[in-house]
């Protein structure tokens, strides 16, 4: 569909919020909806209301409606483990993928060589709320909601299940855990070796290229990828060596190669993409923009005030340092301990609300650093995510990366849908003007000079507190 009406509409269906932009042919940003979605949070367990995310996506489509739609492309978060009926819908709550309930199963195959095996025949390191794990968890604690459902979904593909009838998923999200990256199939040893063998009919069936139907409204809807390589699409990051850097919910680092690397320390993972011989190599850390807005609560400073308290305090935040490891279920790259969690070090009575923000930007920089170098960066680097509405983090970022960055606002993740979306459908779109930067931002020489050294400091009490979460 051409002509100036045309409108290409991307979903990308958070963890905290929905949302859908619609975008010209030219990739200028048109319209974006959003609503926000319900997380439940107790004991290390993490959940959602599939029905409250399936409503908010029939909600932000139909605000942008349905007039002049070339097609729509659909992307979501990763991992979990969303159980579902024959028609797709809810059997059980869905388990997120910061949940934590499966840290034992997890801390027992790192214990007998089963996780070190399954990433060395597929190159994705499990965590806790993973669907190896999850699946493995519900099979001996809570079989009946495996028996009642009849796929275990990603959360894009119950959405794509809901709107078109179709049970898919896409490389991309098969990538964790069970995907052959060579093959692109399901690899029964990994399944068997994990005790799912008599349930691996609930894994949906792998669509290589995605799969793609129609609305109600007769608009043209492709499935995937999901929002990590989305992100990556968006932000133009497809050249072996470049990288993005996705400041939200969690931190997520990706670097394009195509070199299936299966040694060094089992971490992260190769998420296929839809080149054959191409992957992302992504060191997805569990907490980024949501250890900020812990640190905002707690102090009771507003998102609005960030940026003058990171310039009122000097690097080192006076002496302040942070392990930003906050999430429930430990940390999952560029290593996996379950039981870590973060730690302050260097707080006294003088220390500041504005120390303890800039300490927590600054962890999360050096964590964001361990990530990029783990994963292979060479060349050029994007920042996108929740983060860059916040300039001086942005300027932080850059110093403590030692290195240029590429800001890339807007709907990153829903651009990169449509871009896919694009490619499905056999629509020429420009691709380099749909991913252009909004800013380049360069480190200050001095700053980058100072957090070198910083950066070793953390590494060292790193170190420590892998030791200590072991013991």
């Amino acid at each position: 569909m051409t002509g100036s009406t045309t409108r290409y509409i991307g979903i990308d269906v958070g963890t905290s919020v929905v949302k859908a932009a619609a975008f010209d042919p030219g990739g200028r940003t048109l319209a974006v909806e959003s609503r926000p979605v319900g997380l439940a949070i107790h004991d290390g367990s993490v959940e959602q209301d599939m029905d409250e995310v399936y409503g908010a996506v029939r909600e932000v489509l139909a605000a942008l409606g349905s007039d002049g739609v070339g097609f729509v492309g659909l992307t979501g978060q990763g991992d979990g483990v969303w159980l579902v009926d024959a028609a797709g819908r809810p059997v059980r709550k869905a388990i997120s993928w910061m949940d934590g309930r499966a840290h034992e199963l997890v801390d027992s195959w790192l214990a007998s060589g089963v996780f070190e095996a399954v990433y060395r025949r597929t190159g994705s390191a499990m965590f806790p709320g993973c669907p190896g794990p999850l699946l493995a968890w519900l099979d001996r604690h809570e079989p009946a909601s495996l028996d009642a459902a009849v796929t275990a979904l990603y959360c894009k593909d119950m959405v794509f299940q809901r709107l078109t009838g179709v049970r898919a998923t896409d490389v991309s999200d098969a990538s964790m855990p069970f995907l052959d990256p060579v093959t692109r199939a399901y690899a029964p040893d990994v399944v068997a070796a994990l005790g799912l063998t008599h349930r691996a009919p609930l894994l949906a069936p792998v669509s290589d290229p995605v799969a793609t139907a129609a609305l109600p409204s007769g608009s043209r809807i492709s499935n995937g990828p999901y929002d990590l390589p989305a992100c990556a699409l968006g932000a133009g990051v497809t050249r072996p060596g470049d990288g993005l850097l996705i400041v939200g919910t969690c931190l997520a680092s990706l670097v394009a190669t195509e070199r299936l690397d299966l040694d060094g320390e089992p971490a992260g993972l190769h998420i296929s993409t839809d080149r054959p011989g191409h992957w992302l190599r992504a060191m997805p850390a569990m907490v980024g923009t949501a250890a900020l807005d812990w640190v905002l609560t707690t102090t009771g400073v507003r998102h609005t005030e960030v940026d003058t308290l990171l310039a009122t305090t000097a690097p080192g935040a006076n002496g302040v340092r942070v392990l930003p490891y906050f999430a429930p279920s430990g940390e999952r790259a560029p290593f996996v301990e379950p039981r870590l969690r973060a730690e302050f070090t260097g707080v006294s009575l003088e220390t500041t609300p504005a120390d303890l923000i800039r300490a927590v930007c600054e962890g999360i920089g050096f964590a964001a650093r361990h990530c990029l170098e783990a994963a292979g960066l060479t060349g050029t680097l994007a920042l996108c995510g929740g983060g860059t509405r916040s300039p001086a983090w942005m300027r932080l970022f850059a110093d403590v990366l030692g290195r240029p960055v590429r800001i890339v606002e807007g709907e990153v993740g829903a651009r990169g849908a449509v871009l896919a979306a694009a490619e499905r459908f056999g629509v020429q779109l420009d691709t380099a003007a749909w991913t252009a930067p909004t800013a380049v931002v360069e480190p200050d020489p001095a700053h980058a000079a100072y957090y070198a050294k910083a950066y070793e400091d953390h590494l060292n009490r790193l170190a420590e507190a892998r030791t200590h979460a072991r013991a």
